[in-house]
């Protein structure tokens, strides 16, 4: 099954194309999408096609910020009735867990998760297109769009500590410090925004609890289930992954299942735990090996594997080649 976007998250793209000097319309007709998509907000995009597009914008403009300019024309409204959601919570913390809650089942590619430790808070966001291409632009347009909509609803005072990116920093950081401030630091382990948990519960003072009802309502109706069993065990296997450890009857748990019935499941959808967890790695395996500033030892780690030959030993067995020899070729490329 294929993995899809609202159309809304176009909203900018014809207006900073033109800028550029790029014809939109071509552009969309070069990654088989339609020209309705950039008037209607919401169209089902395949998730692939636009980060594809987001990429070759990016590149044939030599705008490395091109998403940043997009997610500076957005406003809270391009989020629907999620945004409306997150207008009316009470604190950062019921925004925060709303995001994470809602983010897969507006893009199903998007990933949310929080994690917490005694004295911060993680908002971690991954992006699984289920293509080996860049997805810099995807990931830099989706971090962007939080940070803005929890400032447009909440102010200044929300500011977090850090917004982190696993790809390396752009040659020219004038847009990502005019977006991000200098919360904005690159090469990380991770993609995500972090808060010290004791700002979680900064109120906000618009928040309206009828309003909020409402719009938990209206959310829970458009989106009426929570989505396939594959995509809740890929949210888990990423952050399994990043803890090092992947089990299936540790996610099963998580779900509150047993490993038969989680089985089961996956096994309707098509899938099975080992091939979700190879098809997460396969991804973020070709993000990693094209950032010539990683070494293998270090990526052979983010993928969970506990010792660079497991993970040598997986990248043979699944790209037919080593990573070393991999990654020379996509240089020469």
């Amino acid at each position: 099954m294929g993995r899809f976007v609202r159309s809304a998250s176009l909203t900018g793209y014809r207006e900073v194309a033109s800028a550029a000097g790029l014809d939109s319309h071509a552009m969309l007709a070069e990654f088989g999408l339609p020209a309705a998509c950039l008037g209607q907000t919401d169209l089902k995009l395949p998730v692939d096609a636009v980060r594809g597009l987001l990429e070759a914008s990016a590149e044939r403009t030599n705008l490395e910020g091109f998403a940043l300019l997009m997610a500076e024309k957005r406003r809270l409204a391009h989020l629907g009735p999620v945004g409306l959601l997150l207008r009316e919570q009470p604190t950062l913390r019921h925004a925060l867990e709303a995001l994470a809650r809602y983010a897969n089942r507006m893009n199903n590619a998007m990933f949310l998760t929080l994690q917490h430790t005694s004295s911060v808070c993680l908002l971690r966001g991954e992006l699984i297109t289920g293509g080996e291409g860049p997805a810099r632009q995807s990931t830099e347009l989706v971090a962007a769009v939080v940070f803005l909509s929890l400032r447009e609803v909440l102010g200044e005072p929300w500011s977090p500590l850090r917004v982190f990116f696993a790809h390396a920093a752009p040659a020219d950081l004038t847009v990502h410090r005019r977006v991000f401030g200098d919360a904005v630091v690159f090469g990380q382990d991770l993609n995500g925004i972090s808060w010290p948990r004791d700002r979680l519960d900064v109120p906000n003072r618009q928040a309206d609890p009828i309003l909020a009802r409402y719009a938990r309502d209206l959310v829970n109706s458009t989106f009426t289930d929570r989505g396939l069993m594959t995509d809740q065990v890929r949210e888990l296997v990423l952050t399994q992954l990043a803890s090092g450890r992947t089990s299936i009857d540790a996610a099963a748990h998580q779900l509150g299942l047993s490993r038969r019935t989680m089985h089961r499941q996956l096994l309707r959808e098509g899938h099975s735990f080992s091939g979700i967890v190879d098809d997460v790695r396969r991804e973020l395996a070709s993000r990693y090996l094209a950032d010539k500033h990683r070494t293998l030892a270090e990526i052979s780690e983010l993928l969970g594997f506990a010792a660079p030959s497991g993970f040598s030993r997986w990248h043979r067995r699944n790209f037919k080649d080593t990573a070393s020899r991999k990654r020379v070729k996509r240089a020469r490329a």
